[in-house]
């Protein structure tokens, strides 16, 4: 067909397996000078030296418990027994980085491109996208994409949110978009994509991936592509309708992929690592957010505490964030409301206990975590199979008041949103930013980088009444901003802002400096794993649009 590029070489569908890189940036370089006796960093010594310093996390929102913990908090609190352990190991690691070292860690993994045109002939609404990430696991949980599909219409973006380990949060980056774009297929395409299947012959591309090349891979490729398969084999089926639309297809693909991974963990497979490959997945979880672009079009699919929002401008220049998503928690009404009406009046005052799910889990969606919807005989069955549960890192426990599975879905909430000329960019972030950063505090700091040139600051809709401590926050960011380092990337921007903001929203070296060098064990208390990506529309091509279709 003249609308759908050539054949290419016979490419795999997905990536070939690369290692996974080395942990770096963590800890202080070897040799780094320690800091001066009963001093850490400038700062007093001991436990209230640290907490002058830093803000400590709660415990981790998704964090997996045998027993019902404290209620979890909206914000960073103290957490007093970390905070004496921090302060025990104070002098075990200088917090001494330089600038560059602090760069250099923030920037490890961060990336940009500029998006061209799809044909060569029709602009795009997407000018360019940035992304970074940081972890405080080891290895990081969270995970990224960012594809165009090219049988179809429209671009792409993933942030994916891990818990209970990586593998989850690894397979559904891999995988996702593939079933996005397979769902919005024509029939025409399904059947020519597996007629050449059948001959061994060169498969029509379905994606083009933007990747970064610390991002990690798989080598599970086969076991993904033969679920793929089935799954387009089965919208070829005469009996299903095809012409899903694009909100249709997102909650379709969220769905059929977690019931994937769900069968996969079952099968037997005779392949020792795929097996424990597909337990590892199943067992841990992770929530997705992911942008859906198309022309004017925007479509947002969540599932779980991930967030999108967007940065408008009006006409005279104020700025304003624009929420497209809601968590998906205790702390939305509308969750627990549908929690409580899908499981029996006996069980609404268990369901949810200490605003978590069954009192374990933060997120009320998320793929994975069979551990929420399988029955306890198929939890048993599997794990007791043979399966070296301990090596794999499976927890063994049984959630409790665990009636009438399953709990948790992966059916993610569809956000419609036609992109208008004042709609500048769109923020697509784990938890791990919005834990530290509200939505009008990202929608300034990029609105701030954007106008970085100029002397004016950017307007704000939401900014509070100057207080003195305002006024003076304000001038000593002025005295500043002549010797201010420069994120090009402004992914890193909000990172770094997120881990070294003071009280005034100003950058504290001494707080960064902290917040990167803590200790493995320790750095998890203190911050969670962050995903940022940024994508910037382009206004004149979004103004072309409405000025042709009048």
């Amino acid at each position: 067909s003249p609308d759908r590029p050539p054949y290419g070489p016979a490419l795999p569908l997905f990536p070939s397996p690369r290692p996974t890189p080395p942990h770096t940036g963590r800890k202080p370089r070897p040799g780094a000078p320690l800091p001066e006796a009963g001093r850490v960093g400038g700062s007093p010594s001991g436990a209230a030296g640290w907490l002058q310093a830093l803000r400590v996390r709660a415990p981790p929102p998704w964090s997996l418990r045998t027993t019902p913990g404290p209620e979890p908090a909206r914000r960073p609190r103290v957490w007093v027994g970390a905070a004496l352990a921090f302060g025990r190991r104070a002098a075990d690691f200088s917090l001494q980085l330089t600038s560059s070292q602090i760069n250099d860690i923030l920037r490890a993994d961060e990336f940009s491109h500029k998006i061209h045109d799809f044909d060569g002939k029709n602009a795009n609404s997407v000018l360019k996208f940035e992304s970074n990430q940081l972890a405080a696991n080891t290895p990081n949980e969270d995970r990224r994409s960012a594809a165009i599909s090219l049988q179809t219409k429209g671009m792409m973006f993933g942030v994916f949110d891990g818990h209970a380990g990586y593998a989850c949060a690894q397979s559904v980056s891999q995988r996702l978009l593939y079933y996005i774009a397979v769902s919005l297929m024509s029939q025409q395409t399904l059947e020519e994509i597996e007629f050449a299947m059948e001959r061994m012959k060169p498969v029509l591309p379905i994606l083009q991936w933007y990747k970064h090349p610390n991002d990690v891979y798989q080598e599970v490729a086969s076991l993904y592509l033969d679920h793929l398969r089935v799954y387009w084999q089965e919208l070829l089926n005469p009996d299903i309708e095809l012409g899903f639309s694009v909100e249709e297809a997102l909650i379709y693909a969220f769905k059929r992929l977690d019931s994937d991974i769900s069968l996969e963990a079952q099968a037997p497979l005779e392949n020792e690592m795929m097996r424990n490959t597909a337990l590892q997945v199943a067992f841990s979880g992770a929530t997705a957010c992911v942008a859906h672009i198309d022309s004017v079009h925007l479509h947002i699919a969540n599932a779980g505490d991930c967030r999108a929002i967007l940065g408008v401008q009006e006409e005279d220049g104020m700025w304003s964030a624009l929420s497209l998503t809601r968590d998906h928690n205790a702390f939305s009404e509308a969750e627990i409301r549908r929690l409580k009406g899908e499981h029996p009046k006996s069980e609404e005052e268990t369901v949810i206990i200490n605003n978590r799910l069954l009192g374990i889990l933060m997120p009320s969606r998320a793929f994975g975590d069979v551990r929420f919807k399988w029955s306890k005989e198929l939890q048993h069955s599997i794990l007791e199979n043979g399966c070296d549960v301990e090596a794999l890192n499976i927890y063994q426990y049984a959630p409790p008041n665990y009636y009438t599975p399953p709990y948790l879905i992966a059916e993610p909430e569809v956000t419609y949103h036609k992109l208008r000329f004042q709609d500048k960019f769109l923020v697509i972030a784990s938890d791990g930013l919005w834990d530290m950063l509200n939505n009008e505090d990202v929608i300034k700091l990029v609105a701030e980088h954007l106008a970085q040139a100029n002397v004016q600051k950017p307007r704000m809709t939401f900014q509070k009444p100057a207080s003195l401590g305002y006024m003076q926050s304000l001038l000593r960011r002025r005295k500043a901003r002549g010797v201010g380092l420069y994120d090009q990337n402004i992914a890193t921007h909000l990172i770094r802002h997120a881990i070294g903001n003071n009280e005034y929203g100003e950058i504290d070296q001494e707080r960064l400096a902290a917040m990167l060098t803590l200790p493995e064990d320790l750095a998890r208390m203190y911050r969670d794993d962050i995903t940022v990506t940024v994508v910037y529309f382009n206004s004149d091509t979004i103004d072309s649009y409405y000025k042709e279709n009048e």
